[in-house]
């Protein structure tokens, strides 16, 4: 399963130029409002040091990662949700995607032109997020002005649930909070994500800051991370321009330049660190002569589920799953190994996949 994560925030607050950097694309980034018109999608790999080892014992035909698709979605302004700047253009993306990354500008530069005229992240933020709220209460309504007059009048218990939820969600984006904010059951979350509403998606806030603030941040990182906490939501603190620089690095060059700014990773190795731990997701691997490969899943899921993202007959035909895991097959050294110490073991279709597994999946069709 591919994950997808919408790069979103006001005009020149850094998104393009973040874009660049992670994705290594040569896209438009210029110094004026909607330099990004149509969005632009660009598959970054996800590092994972356990694909090194692993690359070295089986020594594959073929090496695959697994990836993280970034999305950047051109520039929100005020009055979209009513078609101004690119409006609904804007919105019909973000509503494609797993998770929402806003960029928020919390850097001083004269020589570039913010959108509002001052820095003021707070401001910002709450002019995408009052944006997305009443995209989403437009939604809502709609629904409800097709359904409401039916569900009160119905006996139908599904009518009358929907409408039920429909209210719930109408009141809290009334109230200016994000549907995300609620919770539901997961008969409900069933009603819920078929509006595939916007509010609803886990977001993380990503404070561009200069490349004095990378290590210690400042006073808009701050007011950042307060705003955050409240919602609970999370904040990486990245610098763009240092992030354009580091793609043009190799592995040694970057980590010694990271190392001489006294930063311990990049800015987007944090970024999908806490995008994985925010959808709850994990990685397993299947590994012999012809590929090693990285798998992502979410966690909960059982080896039969986790077996159909490889292909749905794998789901379908599932029988069992040969299971090791990487820290034992890094104590014992190599799979033969592991297995002398009873360390492979044979799961069914009731098994919780873990991160770091490495499987086998025996099915027949």
């Amino acid at each position: 399963m591919g994950l997808t994560a919408g790069i979103v925030g006001l005009p020149n607050v850094g998104k393009s130029t973040l874009f660049n950097a992670i994705t290594k694309k040569n896209i438009l980034a210029a110094n004026y409002p909607f330099a990004t018109i149509d969005p632009n999608v660009g598959v970054v790999i996800v590092p994972d040091y356990r694909l090194d080892f692993l690359n070295d014992l089986y020594k594959p035909k073929s090496l695959v990662p697994t990836a993280y698709e970034f999305t950047d979605i051109a520039g929100l302004v005020k009055g979209a949700s009513n078609g101004e700047g690119l409006g609904n253009k804007f919105l019909s993306h973000i509503r494609e995607v797993d998770a929402i990354v806003e960029v928020v500008r919390c850097f001083e530069d004269s020589n570039i032109i913010h959108v509002e005229n001052d820095v003021n992240p707070i401001r910002d933020i709450e002019i995408i997020n009052v944006e997305l709220i009443l995209s989403d209460l437009e939604i809502i309504e709609n629904r409800i002005n097709k359904i409401g007059k039916k569900a009160s009048m119905s006996k139908d218990k599904e009518i009358q649930k929907e409408a039920e939820i429909l209210f719930k969600i109408k009141d809290v984006l009334e109230k200016n909070q994000p549907v995300r904010s609620l919770h539901f059951e997961d008969d409900e979350w069933a009603f819920v994500k078929h509006f595939n509403l916007i509010t609803a998606k886990p977001i993380i806030y990503m404070a561009n800051v200069s490349e004095d603030d990378i290590v210690s941040g400042n006073k808009y990182v701050e007011m950042v991370r307060e705003y955050a906490s409240n919602e609970g939501s999370e904040v990486v603190v990245v610098c763009a321009k240092i992030e354009a620089e580091l793609s043009e690095l190799s592995d040694e060059e970057k980590n010694e330049f990271l190392k001489d700014m006294g930063v311990e990773e990049s800015g987007l190795d944090k970024l999908i660190k806490a995008t994985y731990s925010l959808l709850n997701l994990a990685t397993y691997f299947t590994a012999g002569a012809d590929e090693v490969r990285a798998w992502t899943f979410k966690k909960g899921m059982k080896a039969p589920e986790c077996a159909g993202i490889i292909h749905s007959d794998f789901q379908k035909g599932f029988i069992k799953a040969e299971v090791m895991s990487y820290s034992d097959l890094v104590l014992c050294g190599d799979e033969k190994k592991v297995k002398e110490n009873g360390k492979l073991r044979l799961e069914g279709k009731d098994y919780i996949m873990k991160d770091g597994d490495i499987c086998y999946f025996r099915f027949n069709v």
